[in-house]
């Protein structure tokens, strides 16, 4: 994987950076793993804005991504790395022996021809191979991670993620987050081996405000511009610092805490993510 710098013949190619794409082996989606994608606009069933920033972008196709991997001891050959526009990473397309295609979300290092498999029992700790918490290897990179068994990958999916598996205790594994967490998770929960690919996408640079548009986000207003009757931090005379950072409804940014306190779930965190 690499990135590219543009030449700059306009003004908004200037500090362009692109993805290279050397890993992408196809330019065609597969059509029976498509589904259309209904956008809002940020408008409810009344036609009015309920989300601000929002609209507009280039028209998409959903890819089916198989996130639960329950297509278990049924061997696969990756037939195409591509592009999703849907997500950061890349994604794999799979043929199983029986003839079924199936999306997956690409590791760093997936290869056209190479076999997966996932598994609940013991399988090899190769690139792409999903199997439970319980039979990985202590240290091993994984990503794509259930939180409730059967539930479907839900963690470390986005370009360059991982998580690591620290330990196991009982019925638990204990796995550090991409975001510096450590929590406990069922053993039986499911994990794809590797890093999510596409590391290099943190250093793409959009170069322009048209790219933001394709993307569909519309431009977004400063709250210490705004009125006081719009946002917390609006009024005063001239460029007014605003006073503390909070959101529109008033709730405190940069270091305030807004988990529960008696959420269910806190009794399996067994370290905080940093600050």
């Amino acid at each position: 994987m690499s990135v590219r710098k543009l030449k700059p013949t306009t003004p908004g190619q200037r500090f362009r950076v692109v993805n290279g794409f050397d890993a992408i082996t196809a330019d065609k989606p597969e059509k029976s793993l498509l589904a259309p994608i209904k956008k809002s606009g940020g408008r409810n069933n009344q036609g009015r804005m309920t989300m601000r920033y929002k609209g507009g972008g280039h028209k998409r196709k959903y890819r089916i991504i198989d996130f639960k991997r329950d297509k278990h001891d049924v061997q696969a050959e990756v037939l195409s790395i591509e592009y999703d526009p849907n997500r950061t990473a890349f994604i794999a397309l799979l043929r199983y022996d029986d003839g079924e295609k199936r999306y997956i979300v690409a590791p760093t290092g997936l290869k056209v021809g190479d076999k997966l498999v996932s598994s609940l029992e013991n399988a090899s700790t190769e690139i792409g191979n999903a199997m439970p918490l319980s039979n990985i290897p202590f240290g091993t990179i994984i990503s794509c991670v259930e939180l409730r068994p059967g539930q479907g990958a839900v963690m470390a999916r986005s370009a360059g993620t991982f998580a690591q598996l620290m330990a196991r205790d009982g019925k638990y594994a204990t796995i550090k987050l991409p975001s510096g967490e450590t929590r406990m998770i069922l053993a039986s929960c499911i994990a794809t081996i590797g890093a999510v690919s596409n590391s290099d996408h943190q250093l793409l640079v959009s170069g322009k405000a048209g790219r933001s548009r394709w993307l569909g986000r519309r431009p977004r207003t400063r709250p210490v511009v705004m009125n006081p009757v719009d946002h917390p931090m609006g009024g005063g005379e001239g460029r007014a610092s605003g006073g503390h950072p909070r959101s529109r409804n008033g709730i405190p940014a940069k270091g305030f805490k807004t988990r529960s306190k008696k959420k269910s779930s806190n009794k399996h965190i067994v370290e905080r993510k940093k600050k």
